[in-house]
């Protein structure tokens, strides 16, 4: 990543073009190796006799496989810009520091940042907490203050999605500029993304997070230069680099008009659902109906019902289709009103009291406006009008152009955006720095709201079967997705040579040649490949807090799908940004992972004690021990994790 300050280098044009050459002949000779060990795997060495064991040891190597694919896939189109476009004249953007509890000192000095920003603009904190204290400090600096109001109240409000979504129907700027409260930006953030805009389709230019109070050895594993790096450079490549939620600049048009869009397919679908369900209890309340008059009523309604759910998939505009069923309700309304009426005027004229033909029309009209026809008392119909209601009532605002399906909302909006046909921008320049978690118990609570929004968009729009995204782009999100299913698959790759160690249970049909002529070749060809990828950059303490978070992994999975398909709240909670450093060693944070530990511990002293003292098959229990070497190697992180305190100011940062 590119520093904002001091000289700026990038790699010249032809030395790329021959890493990139180089990257992808090693990709495919490490996909070819992969390959080849996975269907030996699958035809050869699958220990039938242990089935329970080894087949989901096979799968688990199967979907390392697809994720190497996915990984090999992105990387393959690693897109280095260079040096961005101008910023043109003329432009006006807005920037929005989003905060919810944070200190307000924090969010002061990112504000004061903000203020700073050397291209012409509005900067606005937006105060989900709404203090008095923070409102009174962006008076004070000369910048906006926004927080929700009471249309607000009783009403969901969907964590920063919400907030962000409030504070859009308040400015105007042309584009946006979303910071988190401890991100503070460079003068220059504006100037060097701005001119990415020029390209009138682009509708998103992400920057990537760097956090200053991280030391070198990044005990928490807290810097994401391998995802802030290749990754995103590769999405980009690809057409699919993603909002990340801060450091990133949008184009407002883009964002309002997902809103409009979302408002128009939610508004449809409510309607449909709610006139079908309007037309099962039409249809029972006819069967029930004994007098003629409401039966017949009742049937007239279902009829007309059937006739706008047909319109409205016919394609005819919604708003259409449910006023002329309002009109006929109304129609239906007026002539019961009518009949009963006359049936009073009859008898009021048999004794000289008729009223004229002008005060009974507008009785008519009255009684059937006022709701009291008995066609609008009864409750079959009146559950078919609150059908066609297309206010979103059940919202504060109408547009939301944030999407507000998952609790990480900026995966699932440049997801749409993409989707809509608007492009995006990964600019690998660090223009903003903020603070990451001090704590384990802080940072595994960031960890768990990624991994279950995440999840979340998986379940509810799974990118593989969006049809408006280009097939890359629908891999390019799936694969994030994808590698938070990581840890049920670290989970037998834990219990399986545990298994082998301790109780001889042997879950590939032999340890021997056409095992290690196959898996070995491979293993190296991939951990190359990734130095190759990474460019140098580090991306072993990535590595292992992907193995070593496998609890953490499968919690999110399991509580976003208890969410999605149950309705079970996530437990919501935001990361606190200051002040969050652990007094305790926090252990009970990391059980499952204590557990696995002392499990490999036992595995190597009886496995060691059956190789030496039982003579048991040598080759395999080497390869089982070095396997579980490797994971306490990769749990081992967690050491340092829960000993670190955090320091605003380290020694090894320097």
């Amino acid at each position: 990543m590119m520093k904002a300050t001091g000289s700026r280098t990038y790699t010249s044009e032809r030395a790329e073009s021959r890493r990139l050459l180089l990257l992808r002949i090693w990709i495919l000779l490490t996909l070819v190796l992969g390959i080849n060990y996975v269907v030996w795997r699958w035809l050869d060495s699958i220990n039938w006799a242990n089935w329970w064991i080894s087949v989901p040891l096979v799968l688990a190597e199967t979907y390392s496989i697809v994720d190497l694919t996915l990984f090999s896939m992105t990387v393959w189109r690693s897109r280095q810009r260079g040096e961005p476009p101008a910023a043109p004249d003329g432009l006006t953007a807005d920037v929005f520091i989003t905060t919810y509890n944070e200190p307000i000192e924090l969010v002061v000095q990112t504000a004061e940042a903000a203020a700073a920003i050397r291209y012409p603009h509005h900067t606005w904190i937006l105060d989900d907490g709404a203090r008095e204290g923070l409102r009174v400090a962006a008076v004070r600096l000369g910048i906006g203050y926004v927080t929700r109001g009471a249309e607000w109240d009783g009403k969901p409000r969907h964590a920063k999605a919400g907030n962000l979504n409030n504070a859009l129907l308040r400015t105007t700027g042309e584009f946006i500029l979303v910071l988190d409260a401890d991100m503070v930006p460079e003068p220059e953030i504006l100037d060097r993304t701005l001119g990415y805009f020029t390209d009138e389709k682009v509708a998103l230019v992400q920057t990537p997070q760097y956090f200053k109070n991280v030391p070198r050895s990044d005990p928490l594993g807290n810097q994401a230069p391998l995802f802030y790096g290749p990754i995103q450079e590769g999405k980009d490549g690809w057409g699919a680099s993603f909002f990340c939620g801060s450091n990133a600049v949008l184009r407002r048009e883009a964002l309002m008009e997902l809103g409009i869009m979302g408002y128009v397919n939610a508004t449809e679908e409510a309607v449909i659902t709610g006139l079908r369900k309007a037309r099962g209890i039409v249809r029972r309340a006819a069967k029930a109906e004994v007098q003629d008059r409401p039966a017949s009523v009742l049937a007239q309604t279902f009829t007309a019902i059937n006739e706008a759910l047909v319109a409205i998939g016919n394609g005819e505009p919604i708003g259409e289709a449910t006023y002329f069923l309002r009109s006929r309700i109304d129609d239906l309304a007026r002539a019961a009103v009518a009949e009963d009426l006359s049936s009073i005027t009859a008898d009021l004229a048999s004794i000289g009291l008729a009223p004229d033909s002008a005060d009974l029309e507008e009785m008519i009209t009255n009684l059937a406006d006022a709701g009291l026809s008995p066609v609008r008392a009864m409750e079959a119909v009146q559950t078919t009008l609150d059908a066609l209601d297309v206010g979103r009532s059940a919202e504060a605002q109408q547009l939301l152009p944030m999407a507000t399906i998952s609790v990480t909302e900026d995966m699932a909006t440049s997801m749409r955006l993409h989707a809509n046909g608007w492009k995006s921008v990964f600019h690998n320049e660090i223009l903003a720095e903020g603070l990451a978690p001090e704590g384990l118990a802080t940072a595994l609570t960031q960890r768990l709201r990624w991994a279950q929004g995440t999840v979340q968009v998986l379940l509810k729009e799974n990118p593989l079967l969006v049809r408006e995204l280009s097939w890359p782009q629908r891999l390019m999100y799936f694969s994030t997705m994808w590698n938070y299913l990581s840890g049920f698959v670290t989970l037998v790759y834990l219990v399986a040579p545990f298994l082998f160690l301790t109780l001889g249970v042997l879950p590939v049909a032999a340890y021997a040649g056409p095992f290690f002529w196959r898996f070995i070749p491979f293993m190296v060809a991939n951990q190359l490949l990734f130095v190759i990828a990474s460019r140098g950059l580090p991306t072993w303490r990535g590595q292992q807090y992907t193995l070593s978070l496998f609890p953490l992994w499968i919690k999110a999975c399991l509580s976003a799908a208890a969410n999605v398909f149950g309705g079970r709240p996530l437990d919501f909670a935001v990361t606190p940004k200051s002040g969050t450093r652990d007094s305790s060693f926090q252990l009970g944070k990391i059980r499952w992972q204590i557990v696995a530990a002392i499990a490999m511990v036992v595995a190597i002293v009886i496995g060691t004690i059956r190789l030496v003292v039982l003579q048991s098959e040598p080759i395999g229990t080497l390869v089982n021990l070095g396997w579980v070497g490797f994971d306490l190697v990769s749990l081992s992180v967690l050491i340092g994790a829960v000993r670190y305190r955090g320091s605003q100011v380290d020694e090894e940062s320097k």
